[in-house]
């Protein structure tokens, strides 16, 4: 009985790690085409991934926002959704736009799902809910990024932070 529920264990945890790296290589490959528009049209998009009525993993298609925010329109193709997407727009000096927000953390939380971000300098972000801590999952350069980003000016970003360290990040810039 003992070798079934640890075969089953083994079995769940494959599907998860195989539909995470589904999910990581539909992310970048949205990321590709959506990035450099988001940079060119100087706001950011945003969307949804999850399984249609058939399974299949697929992501919405993206939603217009602003310089500095987007709220996804509801996705009539996606039966489960599983994460939230959305780029950053253009460099900026004045936003720290090079991680995640607090308010990206927290929409994500609200809505019961996980998150992607991509960023001006081609980062790419996890934001997991269930923990509130965000991930960089590829560093600059990752993703497609605005030719006009200039690296190091937002000081020192690390690999991941819990929501209340981001907050603490943000509020000090």
């Amino acid at each position: 009985m003992k070798l079934i529920a640890a075969v089953s264990l083994a079995l769940v945890a494959n599907q998860a790690v195989a539909q995470s790296n589904d999910e990581l290589a539909l992310v970048k490959s949205v990321f590709a085409q959506l990035n450099p528009i988001s940079i060119r049209d100087k706001v950011e998009y945003c969307g949804y991934i999850g399984m249609n009525a058939e399974g299949t993993l697929i992501a919405s298609p993206p939603t217009r926002g602003d310089e500095g925010s987007c709220m996804s329109d509801d996705p009539t193709e996606i039966e489960v959704i599983t994460a939230s997407y959305h780029t950053h727009g253009q460099y900026s000096p004045d936003y720290f736009n090079e991680v995640p927000s607090g308010d990206d953390m927290e929409g994500d939380e609200s809505e019961g799902i996980d998150g992607w971000v991509a960023t001006p300098g081609g980062r790419l972000w996890y934001i997991d809910t269930d923990e509130m801590v965000t991930s960089q999952i590829c560093g600059i350069g990752c993703l497609p990024s605005d030719p006009d980003f200039v690296q190091g000016d937002m000081g020192r970003i690390d690999p991941s932070y819990s929501y209340d360290q981001l907050i603490v990040l943000l509020e000090t810039r």
